[in-house]
């Protein structure tokens, strides 16, 4: 079993690395952990204080039960993977069963921040891409998917993405054993990562 960590910012290309990675390999051997699934439970609070979590913040996830069911699948045990509603600002009490599989995913901004979860991983990535591009892709999707207003998103990125970026997800990249430039586009560093990874699954 090969453990993967992919971090990076909000709208970096990480989830177009995770697919290339996941299309290259053979089919029913990758299971993809998000790390978005293990915000905390805030069904105790009010639904108005749940709207202003700070999703970018590191106090915002469950590392421990994170780096706990990471652990049990690299022990060869099964997992209920948690779900997350941004709707509701909480966590839904269904699951999502996970078997352990050859490769392993954890995807999320902050997927390299914590040392505990960090240390269970084989090989840590870094998706970079330009602040501009990321802002471009963050608008262009959460217009589109969620129906934000442009004046939400311009505001949201200057008082909380930006700063988190810099303060917590930035830095992660010194834990990085790979950074891709350019995201999901740099093709050339993908399918370096991609070989690696198959001669890593082949031993």
């Amino acid at each position: 079993m090969i453990i993967i960590g992919i971090a990076g910012g909000t709208g970096s290309g990480k989830t177009t690395v995770v697919k290339k990675i996941v299309e290259s390999l053979p089919e029913n051997s990758v299971a993809v952990i998000p790390q978005d699934s293990y915000y905390n439970d805030q069904s105790d609070m009010p639904l108005e204080e749940r709207k202003k979590t700070n999703f970018d913040h590191p106090d915002a996830f469950e590392w421990t039960l994170l780096a706990s069911q990471i652990n049990d699948l690299r022990e060869g045990r099964s997992i209920e993977q948690p779900t997350y509603s941004y709707l509701t600002c909480t966590r839904l009490p269904e699951t999502i069963h996970v078997e352990p599989k050859e490769v392993i995913i954890v995807e999320g901004i902050m997927a390299l921040y914590d040392k505990h979860l960090r240390d269970l991983m084989d090989i840590k990535i870094f998706v970079d891409a330009e602040p501009d591009e990321r802002l471009l892709r963050v608008i262009t999707r959460d217009i589109a998917e969620r129906g934000h207003p442009l004046e939400m998103l311009i505001g949201k990125y200057r008082d909380v993405l930006k700063p988190m970026h810099e303060e917590f997800i930035e830095p992660c990249k010194r834990y990085a054993d790979l950074i891709i430039p350019q995201g999901g586009h740099n093709t050339k560093a993908i399918e370096i990562l991609k070989r690696y990874i198959e001669r890593m699954v082949g031993k």
